[in-house]
C-alpha cells in the first residue's frame, strides 16, 4: 500500500556518438538520498520516491553532467532515456571512478570487469591487443606456456571453466597458440571474470566463470577498424541500417573478421624458430552481429560466429578444430513496471581432431543448444533476480590411449535449471544470497546449490567480503591433465560407467561436484591506489577423469581386473587453496598492477596424490603503462611474469626395449632396439622458473574526429629467456618456448 503511493524512474543511458550503454553511471535527485547507479547495459531505476518535483542529476566519468527537473505524481512510473556527450576537458582530482563506485555497492568477491581500454593497456603480443593476455595477469590465472597453453584458474582446469559469449557457450576459447584467444576486443563490451565464488545465475562448472558481452553496432554513422601485422591482419566494420529517427527504433550491425598468418610470416621473420621451418599456427576467426533497439529502451540482438584453428607441428601433431554458433538475445522492460526481463536462446558446434604420431586418430564432438528466461526486480536499493535455463548437447569422442585400447562414448544430455538471488542492503552491509536447483535429465540426478556473497564497508576506504557455494558440472575433459602439451581440448558428457567405490566410500552419484569458501578485503589507499587480497579454498570432492591407463576392456572377462585398469572414465578428488594479492594505479597518464599468487594444488586418483602439471606455488606480474606527449599520443607499456617451476615426472632411468615381431623366424637379434623409459614417481621433479619481459610502444596519429593511425612496436620476450617447452625423453632435446620475437603493426579507426 506504501509502495503505491510513492513513484519511480527508469531508463537507459547511453553515449550519444555510438549508442553504447553508459555502465555504472550516477544518477541521483537532488536535495534527497534517493539514487542508483547503472548496470551493464546502461539501464537504471529508483524506486519508492514520494510525489513531487525534483531535479535529476547523472553524472558519468569524461561526460558532461545532466541537470533535469522531473515531476512524480503518486504511483507513476516514469520512463526517461538519456543520451550523455563527452566532456571536452576533465578534471582528474575530482572523479570518483565507476569502478570504486561499483566496489562500494555490489558484492564482487573474485570478479573482475575487463574493458576494451584495460586490454589495450597491455603490451601487444604481435601488435594485437587481445583479452587472452590480459587474463594472463589476472589474481588466481597460471598460463602453462606460449604454445598450447591453456588457463588454469584457482585450481581448476580448462573443462571447468564457463565461458559465455553474449550468452553462447563457447567451448574453446583459446588458439592452440595461447597468446590469442577467439574475440576480437575491438568488439568486446566488457568481461566479467569470477575465479570463484560466482553466484547462482551461473551454473554447470565447477571453477569459473568468463562471461564476454559484445557492443552493438554504431547507430549512427559508418565506421570501423583495419589492422595489420607480423602476427595476422583484421577487419571491423559497424555502422546503421535503419536510423532512429526514420521508425523511432534502430537497426545496427558490426562484423569482425582476423586472421594469423603467422605460419608464413614466422618463415621470413623468425627464421631462428624451430630450424628455420617457422611457427605452424594460423587460425580464422569471424563474428557478425544484428541489433534492434527500440526508442523505449528494450532491444533485440542477433549474433552468430565461426572459429577455426589449424596446428602441423611436425615432431608432435597435427590438429585442426572449428567452432560455430548462433544465437539471438533481448532485453524488455515493460511498459509501467521496474523489471527488466532477459531471454537468450543459442546453438553452438564444436568439433577437434589431432593425428598423432603414432598414427592413431583422435576427435571429439560437442554440439548443444542453451535457452534462458530471467527477471530482474529493482526493488529501492535492493534487487531480485531469477531465472530459468534448459541446456541440450551431444558428445562424440573417439580417442585411443599409449596402449592401443579404444575409447569411444556418444551421448546426448539435457540439463534443466532454476535459480534466485536476492541483494539485500543493510547500511553498510550488502548480503547477496542465491540458490540454484540443477537437475541433470540424463543423469537423473538433482544438484542444489545454496550460494552466499557479502561485502561489509567497514570505514570509507575498507571494504571486507566473503563468499561461497556448492557446484556440479557433468561434462568431462576428453583429455589428461597429466599431459603436460596437449593441444587436443576434447569433451565427454554424461558419464555412467564408473568404478563402484573410490578410496573406499562408494561412489553415490555421478556428477563433478566442488565447493568454494574466499574471503578478502578490498582498501583504497589513495584515490588512485587500490589494493585487492583474497585468500580462497576449492574442494573438488568429486572429479571424473580419462583413465590414462586403460589395458583391459571392461567385460565378464576381466571382471577379476580392477577398476583402474579397464574402465574408461575415473574417479579422482582434489583441492587447491591460495592467496591472491593485486595493488593497483591508474591515473591518466601512469597505469601499473602489481599482481601475486601463491597456491597449493593437489589431486587423489585413487592410488597416490600428487600435484597437477599446472600446480605453480608461486606467480608474479608487474604491469605498467605511461602515456607521453602534450596529447597523450604515445604509450609505453611493459609485463614481465615471473613464474615458479610447473611439476614434472623425472626419469629414472633407460632400457633397452626388444623389437618383438609376430614372426618366430625374425632375427630380433639383427634389428635395431627401441629405448624404454623407468619414470619417477609422478610429477614429483620441478621444472625451472619461468620469467619473460614483454615491451610495446605505440603512437596515435588524430586525422579528423573519427579516423585515426596507431603504428605499434612490441617485443616479446624481450631478453630472450629460455623457457621449456617440453622435452623428449628419448632423443633427449629440449624444445623451448617463444624466443624474443619483435613485431610491428598498423591500426586504423575510421
Amino acid at each position: 500500500m506504501v509502495f503505491s503511493q510513492t513513484a519511480s524512474i527508469r531508463g537507459f543511458i547511453t553515449d550519444i556518438e555510438d549508442g553504447e550503454p553508459c555502465a555504472y553511471a550516477n544518477i541521483f535527485l537532488e536535495g534527497t538520498e534517493l539514487g542508483a547507479s547503472t548496470d551493464i547495459n546502461g539501464f537504471f531505476t529508483i524506486t519508492r520516491v514520494p510525489e513531487g518535483e525534483y531535479n535529476l542529476i547523472i553524472t558519468y566519468i569524461g561526460y558532461d553532467t545532466v541537470i533535469e527537473p522531473i515531476r512524480l505524481g503518486r504511483g507513476e512510473i516514469l520512463t526517461k532515456n538519456y543520451t550523455l556527450q563527452k566532456s571536452s576537458y576533465v578534471l582528474d582530482e575530482t572523479i570518483i571512478s565507476a569502478e570504486r563506485q561499483a566496489s562500494r555497492t555490489q558484492v564482487q568477491v573474485s570478479r573482475i570487469e575487463v574493458t576494451p581500454t584495460q586490454i589495450r593497456q597491455l603490451p601487444s603480443v604481435g601488435s594485437q591487443p587481445d583479452i587472452a593476455q590480459y587474463l594472463q595477469v589476472i589474481p588466481g590465472v597460471t598460463f602453462t606456456g606460449d604454445q598450447g597453453g591453456q588457463l588454469y584458474i584457482r585450481g581448476g582446469s580448462p573443462i571447468q571453466n564457463l565461458v559465455l559469449l553474449d550468452g553462447l557457450t563457447v567451448y574453446n576459447p583459446f588458439h592452440s597458440i595461447g597468446m590469442f584467444s577467439v574475440f576480437d576486443s575491438d568488439i568486446i563490451r566488457n568481461a566479467d571474470i569470477y575465479t570463484g565464488g560466482f553466484n547462482s545465475e551461473y551454473g554447470g562448472r565447477l571453477s569459473s566463470v568468463m562471461s564476454i558481452t559484445t557492443r552493438d553496432g554504431n547507430p549512427n554513422r559508418f565506421g570501423g577498424n583495419l589492422s595489420t601485422g607480423t602476427f595476422g591482419a583484421k577487419l571491423m566494420l559497424e555502422g546503421p541500417l535503419v536510423k532512429f529517427e526514420e521508425l523511432n527504433s534502430g537497426i545496427s550491425y558490426i562484423v569482425s573478421a582476423k586472421t594469423s598468418f603467422l605460419e608464413q610470416s614466422s618463415q621470413i621473420f623468425y627464421k631462428y624458430i624451430n630450424d628455420g621451418e617457422g611457427l605452424p599456427f594460423n587460425y580464422t576467426d569471424i563474428y557478425g552481429k544484428l541489433s534492434l533497439n527500440s526508442q523505449g529502451g528494450s532491444r533485440v540482438n542477433v549474433f552468430g560466429f565461426n572459429f577455426t584453428d589449424n596446428v602441423n607441428y611436425q615432431g608432435i601433431s597435427d590438429l585442426n578444430w572449428r567452432s560455430t554458433g548462433v544465437g539471438t538475445n533481448f532485453i524488455v522492460v515493460p511498459p509501467g513496471s521496474t523489471v527488466m526481463i532477459k531471454s537468450s536462446i543459442s546453438y553452438s558446434d564444436y568439433f577437434i581432431e589431432l593425428q598423432t604420431l603414432d598414427n592413431f586418430p583422435v576427435s571429439s564432438g560437442i554440439s548443444g543448444f542453451d535457452m534462458g528466461l530471467d527477471f530482474l526486480y529493482y526493488l529501492g536499493r535492493n534487487s531480485f533476480e531469477y531465472g530459468i535455463h534448459v541446456h541440450g548437447l551431444k558428445t562424440d569422442f573417439n580417442f585411443y590411449n599409449s596402449v592401443g585400447r579404444q575409447i569411444k562414448v556418444d551421448n546426448n544430455t539435457t540439463e534443466f535449471s532454476v535459480y534466485g538471488k536476492y541483494k539485500f542492503n543493510f547500511g553498510n552491509m550488502i548480503v547477496e544470497p542465491g540458490f540454484r536447483m540443477h537437475y541433470y535429465a540424463t543423469l537423473s540426478e538433482i544438484s542444489p546449490e545454496p550460494r552466499l556473497g557479502v561485502k561489509y564497508n567497514l570505514t570509507e576506504k575498507l571494504r571486507l567480503k566473503l563468499a561461497g557455494g556448492l557446484y556440479s558440472q557433468n561434462l568431462v575433459a576428453a583429455n589428461s591433465d597429466r599431459e603436460v602439451v596437449n593441444l587436443f581440448y576434447g569433451f565427454v558428457s554424461g558419464v555412467i560407467n564408473l568404478p563402484e567405490n573410490y578410496r573406499g566410500n562408494d561412489i553415490t552419484y555421478r556428477l563433478q561436484k566442488s565447493q568454494h569458501i574466499i574471503t578478502g578485503a578490498e582498501y583504497d589507499l589513495t584515490q588512485r591506489i587500490n589494493i585487492n587480497a583474497e585468500v580462497y579454498l576449492k574442494n573438488f570432492n568429486q572429479l571424473i577423469c580419462l583413465n590414462r591407463n586403460k589395458i583391459y576392456e571392461d567385460n565378464y572377462i576381466n571382471f577379476d581386473e580392477p577398476d583402474y585398469l579397464k574402465k574408461d572414465f575415473v574417479v579422482e578428488g582434489g583441492y587447491a587453496y591460495g592467496f591472491d594479492f593485486l595493488l593497483k594505479y591508474d591515473e591518466r597518464r601512469f597505469f601499473a598492477w602489481v599482481v601475486y599468487s601463491l597456491s597449493w594444488i593437489k589431486k587423489h586418483d585413487g592410488i597416490v596424490l600428487y600435484y597437477p602439471h599446472y600446480d605453480r606455488r608461486h606467480n608474479v606480474n608487474l604491469v605498467a603503462a605511461y602515456k607521453l606527449g602534450k596529447d597523450l599520443s604515445w604509450n609505453i607499456s611493459g609485463r614481465w611474469n615471473l613464474g615458479s617451476g610447473f611439476p614434472f615426472t623425472q626419469t629414472r632411468g633407460l632400457y633397452e626395449l626388444p623389437a618383438l615381431h609376430e614372426d618366430i623366424n625374425y632375427n630380433y637379434w639383427q634389428s635395431n632396439s627401441g629405448l624404454g623409459v623407468v619414470y619417477s614417481d609422478l610429477n614429483t621433479g620441478r621444472l625451472p622458473y619461468y620469467h619473460r619481459l614483454d615491451l610495446s610502444i605505440s603512437k596515435f596519429i588524430d586525422f579528423n574526429k573519427y579516423t585515426r593511425l596507431e603504428i605499434n612496436f612490441s617485443v616479446t620476450n624481450l631478453y630472450n629467456r629460455q623457457n621449456i617447452f617440453y622435452f623428449d625423453r628419448e632423443e633427449h632435446n629440449r624444445v623451448d618456448q617463444l624466443p624474443i620475437m619483435p613485431s610491428l603493426g598498423l591500426n586504423l579507426t575510421f
